[in-house]
């Protein structure tokens, strides 16, 4: 009964909003009545005499025309005139004012369009602004002429035009249909590119379930195929791959750590990024390291622009942006972020945190019920980014960007103990630290080049001291990777485009531990150096329904003396204007992973610790994938059909996470993953829906084990993701939700405890993961409003609620011996029902 009830609750939504809001008043009303409206709808405020309003009644404005379009409409029918005086917009009466010749522009969605250029017949011109609005002066005849860079222009005599605001629809250019396979994909400011990849513009960004901002790490887990079996942004899982699998560029510095609150919060700044690409195959042979996805995030632009200010906090952490205009050919950015975890206790961090720090040392000591234990935690985080940018003339540009991420957790256990007071100081602290600096020259129209830089630096220190032993356990992991890299694109003619590059980094990595007790201590560090040559050729067939690409990418490890290439291919065919067929291929690889060498590294919080390829015990992990698909795109129709298949050898048991008898061995192997990825949406003005499902077979295969196959810890074999989304002018609303199956456990075959031959107790394991926990149902939901203050400055108002319903979903279980000698299930539960708010101020 509990879930028929959510279904109609959520259906209910589904119908009811969009009528609320959708509804235009039918009934004449007062004019005083209407003006008040419109103040409160556009927070505006109006000046007029009472003698001009008094007794006029007039039928209401449609409610979904912009501000300017209104008041003509109101001035048309009541004779009045009005003007802009300050913050008011003043009504009065002129005999001589005639009326008004006026337009708004939006798209086949409803959106206004900026920057659109109207052509009058005297040659004069007039430019849109956000609301897409425009007035025609009352002295031109003839047509005019609408035109835009990426919509297909139009002319509109003006004895076309009546007494209320025109309403021009543009449809997109088709040079820009042959870039898009589709132009909103989920969300606005998410598209879907020719080349394969997933396209986010956090600017233009609209809103998705339980999100508020565009968060790309949060944003790409609502994409068919991608997710985290864990819900973190630490550990998201791409085709059934492992998070180190994913390679994440920041301005071409390689993050190795992505999320702050050990993966709840991203590491990244939502007000930073220009551009994301997003790649699950079909991956540039520009981008390696990676034997799963590629992520790309910049926040580069072509143009110096202008400068801008945001402060924003919600119930976690506050921050502030900024972008100042130095010169015309110079500015640079500023961002920081911290959190206030460590001062106030909002219910968001409550709940965060009794999600992370559950079966861990934080939270579960060891015989917590016969001793008076007493315990405290602090934890706080912060981010910081600086970027500068410097024009050279009109063909050069200068980058130079820096970027800091860190997390501290301080960790107070006492107890008193024979009438001593024993007290111990537990600590994890992540640090990232990268810098790059990068070069571009557009030499021509079909030629330009690129050379950069670019130093990551990740460390991880914990401090683990038992207050029953006194044992104290220090823990470190760092990485320093340095790199540069040359690249050159080059038209060779209207259909063939040449890019060749070459890449080299140098990847150091140190891991050490040291126990005061017994005493035990150790510190390795491994080094690899890789060289890349690129090739790519693009071809684009003169009716623009055949786009191409190939790539090879060579690579050669020093170390090894290994070279081995790396093809990718991409093809994309327009069968018809709403039909278009995919087939992407690539093999890539990486040299870098992640293993877990024991479940309570880091105090159990942060288990996993990056490790180099030593090409024998830790092989470069291989990769192939292929997949093919179509997508249908009409009447604001969105279907997307692709299966895949992909195969990485190379992995290990340590770098999967395994929590039973395959939990200290230390055999190789591989992931064979198999499936489909499936969407439909539809959309009409401001309302759209979406449902997505995927569907995966993921099976492991180690020889020093087992010769059979069986399930991936990583295989989540059924996805349901659905979305219903409302955008109304500045006013945004959405509500989702996501099903899956459980993921595979391995249970005990008893709940008795066995022994070794050396008298040790020990787990009986049935088949390596041939259970599965129960299915995963979350309902998510989401408000925003935006209130324009000024033309360059506006309030956004955000709400978010996460698992709405408080539903109690396991996402992980393992077994583990306790006090008494008896195997007992231990288990993780996905967040509570948690609460966000957001306000931001930019200007």
């Amino acid at each position: 009964m509990l879930k028929i009830r959510q279904f109609l609750l959520f259906l209910s939504l589904i119908i009811i909003v969009p009528n609320a809001f959708g509804q235009d008043e039918k009934k004449s009303a007062e004019l005083k009545t209407i003006l008040d409206s419109v103040a409160v709808k556009f927070n505006v405020k109006f000046s007029y005499a009472e003698n001009d309003i008094k007794g006029r009644s007039i039928f209401p404005p449609p409610a979904k025309l912009p501000l300017k379009a209104q008041l003509v409409y109101i001035a048309n029918r009541t004779l009045l005139n009005y003007k802009n005086v300050g913050e008011y917009i003043i009504l009065y009466s002129d005999a001589k004012a005639g009326k008004k010749r006026c337009a708004y522009i939006i798209d086949e969605f409803g959106s206004p369009i900026d920057n659109a250029v109207i052509q009058l017949p005297d040659n004069s011109k007039i430019v849109t602004r956000h609301d897409g609005y425009f007035e025609v002066p009352q002295n031109i005849t003839g047509s005019i002429f609408i035109d835009h860079l990426n919509f297909e222009s139009t002319s509109i005599n003006v004895k076309d035009f009546g007494d209320d605001c025109k309403e021009v629809i543009l449809t997109l250019r088709s040079l820009e249909l042959e870039e898009l396979i589709t132009q909103r994909y989920i969300a606005t400011g998410i598209s879907k590119k020719k080349d394969g990849s997933f396209t986010i513009k956090p600017k233009k960004f609209g809103i998705l379930p339980g999100l508020i901002e565009p968060d790309v790490l949060l944003t790409m887990q609502q994409l068919p195929g991608i997710r985290s079996i864990d819900e973190t942004v630490s550990n998201i899982n791409v085709r059934g791959g492992t998070h180190d699998q994913n390679l994440f560029l920041w301005n071409g510095i390689r993050l190795y750590q992505t999320g702050h609150f050990f993966g709840l919060i991203s590491a990244l700044n939502p007000n930073l990024a220009n551009e994301i690409k997003i790649f699950k195959n079909g991956t540039s042979a520009f981008y390696g390291e990676s034997v799963s996805s590629a992520v790309d995030i910049s926040s580069h632009t072509p143009e110096i622009g202008k400068g801008n200010l945001t402060v924003s906090t919600n119930m976690i952490n506050a921050d502030f942006y900024t972008k100042v205009k130095t010169s015309e050919k110079a500015n640079f950015e500023l961002s920081a972020r911290r959190s206030f975890t460590d001062v106030f206790d909002f219910p968001t961090y409550s709940k965060y945190s009794k999600r992370i720090f559950q079966n861990t040392v934080v939270t579960s000591l060891d015989n917590s019920t016969d001793v008076n234990y007493k315990s405290d935690k602090e934890f706080y985080f912060y981010d910081f980014t600086g970027q500068y940018h410097q024009k050279i003339g009109q063909n050069h540009n200068l980058y130079v960007d820096v970027i800091g991420i860190n997390n501290n957790l301080d960790f107070t256990q006492g107890t008193i103990n024979t009438q001593t007071v024993v007290t111990e100081i537990s600590s994890l602290r992540q640090l990232t630290l990268g810098a790059s600096a990068g070069w571009k020259t557009q030499w021509n129209d079909t030629h330009s080049s690129e050379a950069g830089f670019y130093t990551s630096y990740y460390n991880v220190d914990g401090r683990n001291a038992s207050v029953e032993s006194q044992q104290i356990m220090e823990q470190g992991n760092s990485i320093v990777d340095i790199g540069f890299k040359l690249s050159d694109s080059r038209r060779l003619s209207t259909k063939y485009n040449l890019h060749t590059g070459y890449q080299f980094n140098e990847i150091g990595i140190t891991n050490s531990d040291k126990v005061n007790e017994p005493s035990y201590s150790r510190k390795e560090k491994d080094v690899l150096r890789n060289h890349a040559v690129i090739g790519e050729l693009e071809y684009d067939s003169e009716n623009a329904r055949l786009h191409a690409r190939g790539g090879l990418r060579l690579n050669y490890i020093e170390q090894f003396s290994m070279v081995y290439a790396e093809p990718r291919l991409q093809l994309n065919y327009m069968l018809a204007p709403s039909w278009q067929l995919e087939a992407l291929a690539e093999m890539k690889s990486q040299s870098t992973s992640q293993v877990v060498e024991l479940q309570g590294d880091f105090l159990g919080i942060e288990k996993r610790r990056w490790v180099l390829s030593d090409n024998n015990e830790l092989p470069v992990q291989k990769s192939r994938q292929l997949s093919a698909g179509v997508t249908f795109k009409e009447n604001g129709w969105l279907l997307s059909l692709e299966n895949f298949y992909k195969k990485v050898n190379g992995i290990t048991t340590g770098g999967q996470g395994f929590q039973d008898q395959l939990e200290l061995r230390s055999d190789i192997g591989s992931y064979t993953v198999y499936g489909t990825e499936f969407l439909v949406q539809k959309q009409f003005n401001g309302f759209y829906t979406w449902l997505s499902y995927s569907f995966n077979n993921n099976s492991y295969r180690f020889d020093g084990f087992s010769s059979q196959k069986f399930p991936s810890n990583f295989e989540i074999s059924h996805t349901i993701n659905s979305a219903a989304i409302y955008e109304w002018n500045n006013f945004k609303i959405a509500l989702g939700s996501r099903w899956n199956t459980g993921r595979p456990v391995t249970p005990p075959l008893s709940s008795t405890v066995g022994f070794t031959s050396l008298a040790r107790p020990e787990i009986s394991y049935a088949s390596p993961n041939s259970a599965n926990i129960a299915g995963f149902f979350q309902v998510n939901f989401s408000a925003s409003y935006i209130i324009k203050a000024t033309d360059k400055s506006q309030l956004q108002l955000g709400i978010s609620i996460l698992n709405i319903f408080d539903r109690q979903n396991i996402i992980s279980r393992y077994y583990r011996i306790n006090s008494s000698n008896i195997v007992e299930e231990v288990n993780t539960y996905a967040l509570q029902r948690t609460p966000n708010a957001l306000i931001k101020f930019t200007f």
